[in-house]
């Protein structure tokens, strides 16, 4: 459960590639609109689906595509002060939100349920609603002040040996507290038949460990800080306030032995198969049996699976040498910070006022109803999904989206057929990864039980604290099990989609699949455009640089020949080189190697969507509308997807921690490596968008 991105979220599958909820503002499909002189719209303009009001006519679309679809739009969109950034995604997201609110609503006016054994829904929505009033209610939360906080803190505080530190550490994911290392249950990559327990490095305030070691960031170091101090100062505890340099210095050693964010993609480098008794040859100060103990796991497991094992050895020295006192200071503050947005307004303000507005750019909170939301969608996200689903997912939507799905997957079919580079061997491997790709539309077919998720409207950070537990307790349950495939990443109000490995599955929750993103009024060009190009992005992540090296049934596999593998690496390394030349802003570049991943699946996930529209046209002409040709109302369609705009601290903290290029450069970058770009555009070579063919990037 997540509650702020910058927690642990518990149980998420080891390798989901997602589109991120913030960055990658996936798909829009805007309708509508009129004409660049300003002409009355028409129903044509509606077909069409080109937003003709957002577009900038003074640049041509060879010379900067992104511009030209979006540049009228990004002239005159300011961004809310409530948000880092704005987009197409941000305005269906509201839309979204103002429907589950309603339906939070209901569920409070609604007589309580019969005693007679309710159905698990009507069990669920007065927990829906008061777990939402206990939100609400600031009155309860001010009268309390830190008073609920403290049982945690007192605990902490009697620590008295590394012993029951060690044993701490084991809990901290159940407590919601960010440990150097934790627990996570997932997938076995070896074994997809199974879940794991995942060994995993973690502990840091600040999102990344390049927060700590880039001379750039001592200003925010700084910052933070005293942002611990000030914490503690509210908090009513100078002694701990006195200890910020402290805990500061404790995470930066963290971070200096930290793996990077590339290294940590990397599915073989981080799966290191250990047998629990050898756990102490990677860090022998570390109590093993009471961490293990207390993290559930001694009687489910034998081994464990250790992400960054070099991590774990420099971790040795660090909790030998730091003293007990500091390391009570760093978990009481990893107390204080992660429960700060329940507890009184002078907390929740400076908590805001640094996470929110140092390190991202906003000028103002979100309103306390669409937080009260944000934490119900964290805490029971399944059943307030049912709800939605109820309302706003109509049952012929998820045919439609069937149906296109499997157009893509045929047009990908084809697409490793045509990639002349592959070996007929690792050909026929591909073809039959493909063809066991499991496909997820709108809405899981088993709900998650909150039965034993106890929640009360007068105790929010008791709620949040149950609920941290509850569904620790729900993956831990997992451990040793056969994996359930019918088990989602994802609940159906969420505004995203994404592929799992392990699983070998695409996912496509109700909430993506309506206007501007998939509407079945639209003509067709448009919506391959937008979500045709969201589902090729997600079939591709099956064979990116990540994907690629598990099998059909999710097996880490290496399945390609010895040759192949080298021209795959060779064709991914002109696209590192391709990406890592752009600058979103002075002075920074993207980071080719972290996005390579995004950017493969961006860049062949368009070319199949181009290929799957031209199957669907069967030799026929595609209309032209509004005075577009269906070839470009598809990369318009595309474009219209990416558009968005980000405070300046918001971008720069994705290019540390988001394996997505920025939404120019998910335009501008990928377009020049497109064969019907050039066929639709007629680019020339002294057009700024033209690559000579020598240099286009193409792999899938």
């Amino acid at each position: 459960m997540q509650f702020r991105d910058r927690h642990f979220k518990v149980g998420t599958p080891a390798f989901l590639r997602v589109l991120p909820l913030a960055f990658a503002l996936a798909c829009a499909l805007l309708l509508g609109g009129c004409n660049l002189d300003d002409e009355p719209a028409s129903a044509q303009v509606q077909a069409s689906g080109v937003e003709k009001t957002n577009m900038d006519a003074a640049v041509r679309p060879q010379d900067d595509f992104y511009q030209y679809v979006n540049g009228k739009w990004l002239a005159t969109t300011d961004i809310p002060a409530d948000k880092p950034g704005w987009g197409a995604f941000q305005e269906l997201d509201r839309t979204v939100e103002t429907q589950l609110l309603a339906i939070i609503q209901e569920t409070g006016s609604k007589p309580a349920p019969s005693a007679d054994a309710p159905t698990a829904q009507q069990a669920d929505e007065p927990k829906i609603s008061a777990l939402y009033q206990s939100f609400m209610n600031e009155a309860e939360l001010e009268k309390r002040g830190t008073a609920p906080l403290q049982p945690l803190i007192q605990a902490i505080a009697a620590i008295n040996d590394k012993r029951a530190l060690s044993a701490l550490l084991g809990r901290a994911p159940a407590l919601g507290l960010n440990a150097p290392f934790r627990i996570q249950i997932g997938q076995d990559a070896r074994d997809p038949s199974r879940y794991a327990a995942y060994l995993t490095q973690a502990g840091l305030g600040l999102p990344d460990r390049d927060y700590y070691l880039d001379a750039d960031k001592a200003d925010l170091l700084a910052r933070y800080r005293q942002h611990i101090a000030t914490m503690f100062t509210l908090a009513s505890d100078p002694a701990l306030a006195a200890r910020a340099d402290d805990i500061v210095a404790l995470e930066k050693k963290l971070a200096q032995i930290q793996w990077s964010a590339r290294d940590n993609q990397d599915p073989v480098k981080t799966y290191n198969k250990t047998p629990v008794a050898e756990l102490p040859r990677l860090a022998a100060s570390v109590d093993w049996e009471a961490y293990l103990r207390d993290a559930g796991v001694t009687e489910r497991a034998d081994h464990v699976i250790v992400q960054q094992p070099t991590y774990l050895r420099s971790f040795d020295a660090v909790f030998a040498q730091t003293p007990l006192a500091t390391w009570k200071a760093y978990f009481q503050w990893q107390a204080l910070s992660s429960s700060a947005s329940y507890l009184s307004a002078p907390l929740a303000h400076e908590d805001f006022a640094f996470f929110s507005g140092a390190l991202r750019g906003l000028q103002e909170n979100v309103p306390r109803p669409r937080r009260g939301l944000a934490l119900v969608n964290a805490a029971m996200g399944d059943s307030l999904g049912r709800l939605y689903v109820e309302r706003h997912f109509p049952a012929d939507r998820k045919a439609r989206m069937q149906a296109l799905v499997e157009k893509l997957l045929v047009a990908s079919k084809q697409s490793l057929d045509a990639a002349a580079w592959l070996s007929a061997k690792t050909r026929q491997e591909a073809q039959a990864k493909l063809a066991k790709f499991n496909v997820k539309i709108g809405y899981p077919a088993r709900w998650k039980d909150y039965t034993k998720l106890e929640i009360s409207k007068d105790d929010l950070l008791g709620n949040v604290q149950r609920a941290w537990a509850f569904e620790y307790q729900h993956s831990l349950g997992k451990l040793g099990q056969p994996v359930d495939r019918d088990e989602w990443g994802l609940t159906p109000q969420t505004i995203n989609a994404y592929y799992n490995p392990g699983l070998n599955e695409i996912v496509f929750p109700a909430a993506i699949l309506q206007p501007p993103f998939f509407n079945a009024d639209a003509e067709d060009a448009i919506n391959y455009g937008a979500i045709g190009a969201i589902i090729g992005h997600e079939i591709s992540h099956g064979f990116d640089d990540q994907g690629s090296q598990f099998d059909g049934d999710g097996q880490l596999r290496d399945w390609w020949t010895a040759d192949d593998k080298a021209s795959f690496a060779a064709r991914t390394q002109k696209l590192v080189s391709q990406y890592g030349r752009l600058s979103p802003l002075p002075g920074y570049l993207v980071n080719g190697e972290l996005t390579l991943g995004e950017n493969i699946a961006d860049n062949a996930g368009l070319s199949i969507a181009w290929r799957a529209w031209n199957l669907s046209l069967a030799g026929g002409p595609s209309p032209v509308l509004d005075g577009f040709t269906g070839g470009e109302r598809f990369y318009i369609g595309y474009a219209q997807a990416f558009r968005a705009k980000f405070r300046d601290a918001e971008q720069l903290r994705y290019l540390k921690v988001d394996p997505h290029a920025p939404a120019r450069f998910r335009i501008n970058g990928n377009l020049p490596n497109q064969a019907g770009f050039y066929e639709t555009y007629d680019l020339k070579t002294t057009d700024r968008m033209y690559l000579v063919p020598a240099d286009r990037v193409s792999i899938w």
